[in-house]
């Protein structure tokens, strides 16, 4: 008789279990965006978008926004980097960043390896 009273408990810590993980879920995506978006505003890097050069803050703006258009959509971090981190929706070519030492990469590439060292860290450093 007792154990019909327990049923409703252990659905509802399941309930609160599925909805504190979902939560954190979220939270974790939100600071790991936080993190490439700020990685990005901080870089002593020239951005390269559709051939003009740009600021790390410009950069960083742009992709803030394209972030939140897509947020939708935007399920993990590597999601992020593909939407609003990787071309032009209008042209199609892809970002790249100028180090200092003058070299190019393909801007993915490089939050790519940003995503794995702030996962290797366990976060932010």
């Amino acid at each position: 008789m007792i154990r019909r009273h327990y049923f409703p408990l252990l659905i509802l810590l399941a309930l609160l279990g599925f909805c504190t993980h979902h939560a954190i879920a979220e939270e974790d995506l939100e600071s790991t965006i936080r993190y490439l978006l700020v990685y990005v505003k901080s870089a002593d890097v020239v951005f390269i978008r559709n051939d003009r050069e740009h600021t790390p803050g410009e950069a960083a703006a742009h992709m803030g926004r394209k972030y939140e258009h897509f947020k939708d959509q935007i399920k993990t971090p590597e999601d992020f980097i593909l939407l609003a981190g990787t071309k032009s929706l209008i042209t199609g070519k892809a970002y790249q960043v100028r180090m200092k030492d003058g070299k190019t990469m393909i801007t993915q590439k490089w939050l790519e390896d940003a995503l794995e060292k702030y996962r290797t860290k366990g976060g932010p450093p």
